[in-house]
């Protein structure tokens, strides 16, 4: 259907606002890398660049796709600044990259930024396809509003950019449904190769066009091409990432690397349990509870008609069953399937509209359903919006400044690059490596691969996981703890870990406590100062 003047101007100012609650403190914890996947990315990218090689040697993810845009980003600044002079040569870059990470990683963070926004004109067309203009709009309005797709368009993940494929791939599949063109099969094959090169479960979408195949009223032919999308697929991601093949003893072991079944703060709840939270935590905290109703409603709605029947749905179920099934639960994991969420909530709304007589009152009741949803889900995006710009591992910081000698040595959990200005010793843990002194570290700028070998069958990099007799080597006058109190609240499932820390903290006195409540349970960062007689 054509899009009007109107239309247009309404999905340009919603695309507007997208992109102002996406920038908005997306230098959160700058120069300090809060979120621990991101120097993953990084140094992944550092690595490939130093090196000049097109291997990524790291597979998790796979995440191969963003590892070659951020490669661009970086050649980009690194080139931007040579010619200006900012920088004398290539390793004077590398320097000041691990000197101050927001040279490269803001410039990342904004390009994640408009995938995210790409994601919400994504949802609006593939929302007015199935539903009309109106519900088109209000579900991108949605989608930009919601708290965790803006948290996720922030960070360097790969989850912003496979929810844009994903995307893509269910609009291909739509007009396969339509039309049942060779064309549209082939896009949606492209478009799922590629979002499959930037994350393992994205092959999950080829569930869309494979269902709208059978769904098309073309016979055989359609059941025959059904296999077309998949072929296509695989073309795809061995051309986008062909060492998939050539490294692929690399692929099996970070593979074997991410099949964890257990994780602080994630640790699953079997299937039943595992759908419930889904719904009762990122979809429930991000919609609200009026905004759940409108979804429920929705599906109602969109079960009536062919695409939402033969496809939507069926695609919703397929995916979030699967994540049901993991061992671990993530909110981000439910990200890709955040747009259809939107769609059938506007979907709820019209049809909650329908129910009034046309006129001025069916227009009051769904601008008061709207606002009340929007107000809900706006108000729940600035508050974690301002939570993550005051994180307590930066209060940490500014206290451990204002009230520790500089001449004092300090031990940190996460990337606290907010602290390098001090002079004194800083110490990191790093698996089998133990406690590594900092500035060393990163005056030899650390590989990526080497720290992944370093902190093998390790799920995260923190104290509690190594070994007891390298704990000798962690010993500072202060310790900044960002994982002691998860622990502790998990101990039943994790008592090495807190025996670790108990070990550690054994002759120090707890100085000062910082903490606030997050998605995935409360971040507690604690500050251990060691007693005067040790």
């Amino acid at each position: 259907m054509p899009t009007s003047r109107a239309e247009h101007a309404a999905i340009a100012l919603i695309l507007l606002f997208a992109a102002g609650m996406r920038l908005w403190h997306i230098d959160f914890g700058l120069p300090a890398l809060n979120d621990p996947d991101e120097p993953v990315f990084i140094m992944t990218v550092l690595d490939m660049l130093r090196e000049g090689r097109l291997n990524p040697g790291w597979f998790g993810h796979p995440a191969t796709l963003l590892f070659y845009l951020l490669a661009l980003v970086i050649v980009g600044v690194a080139g931007t600044g040579l010619m200006l002079g900012r920088w004398a040569s290539t390793d004077a870059f590398v320097a000041a990259v691990f000197a101050d990470p927001a040279t490269i990683v803001l410039p990342m963070r904004v390009m994640i930024a408009g995938f995210g926004v790409a994601s919400v004109a994504m949802t609006w067309r593939i929302g007015r396809r199935i539903a009309g203009p109106a519900a088109g709009l209000v579900a991108a309005l949605l989608l930009s509003i919601n708290a965790l797709h803006v948290e996720l368009s922030q960070v360097i993940r790969t989850d912003m950019l496979v929810t844009l494929l994903m995307g893509w791939c269910l609009l291909a599949a739509l007009a396969i449904l339509e039309r049942g063109r060779v064309r549209d099969h082939v896009i949606a094959g492209i478009a799922a190769g590629l979002a499959c090169a930037t994350k393992w479960p994205a092959f999950l979408i080829l569930a869309a066009p494979a269902l709208a195949s059978f769904g098309h009223r073309g016979g055989g032919r359609d059941r025959r091409l059904a296999l077309l999308a998949p072929a296509v697929a695989v073309v795809t991601l061995i051309i986008v990432s062909p060492y998939l093949l050539l490294d692929w003893q690399t692929v099996v072991h970070d593979l074997r690397g991410e099949a964890r079944p257990l994780h602080l703060g994630a640790t699953g709840h079997g299937l039943i349990g595992n759908l419930w939270w889904y719904v009762s935590h990122p979809l429930y905290q991000t919609f609200g509870g009026a905004g759940l109703g409108l979804i429920a409603i929705g599906a109602a709605a969109l079960a009536r008609g062919r695409a939402g029947r033969l496809v939507i749905l069926p695609t919703f179920a397929v995916i979030l069953l699967a994540l049901a099934a993991q061992p671990l639960v993530w909110a981000r994991w439910i990200v890709p399937l955040l747009p259809l969420a939107a769609i059938m909530a506007a979907a709820g709304l019209c049809r909650m509209m329908d129910l009034v007589p046309k006129g001025w009152g069916q227009l009051a009741v769904g601008g008061v359903i709207l606002a009340t949803v929007s107000a809900g889900m706006t108000s729940t995006t600035y508050a974690r919006q301002r939570a993550r710009s005051d994180d307590p591992r930066q209060a940490a910081s500014a206290w451990v400044n204002r009230h520790v000698p500089a001449t004092q040595s300090i031990l940190v959990e996460h990337a606290a690059f907010d602290l390098l200005r001090r002079p004194g010793v800083m110490l990191f843990p790093l698996g089998s490596a133990g406690c590594v002194d900092v500035r060393t570290a990163l005056a030899g700028a650390p590989s990526h691969r080497r720290i992944n070998k370093l902190r093998e069958r390790r799920a995260i990099v923190d104290l509690g996981h190594l070994d007891e007799a390298a704990l000798t080597r962690c010993r500072a006058d202060v310790l900044i703890l960002s994982n002691y109190a998860r622990y502790r609240a998990e101990a039943a499932r994790f008592p090495r870990e807190v025996a670790n820390y108990r070990r550690l903290v054994a002759g120090y006195t707890a100085r000062a406590k910082f903490g606030r409540a997050g998605e995935e349970g409360e971040r507690q960062v604690e500050v251990f100062m060691r007693d005067a007689a040790q």
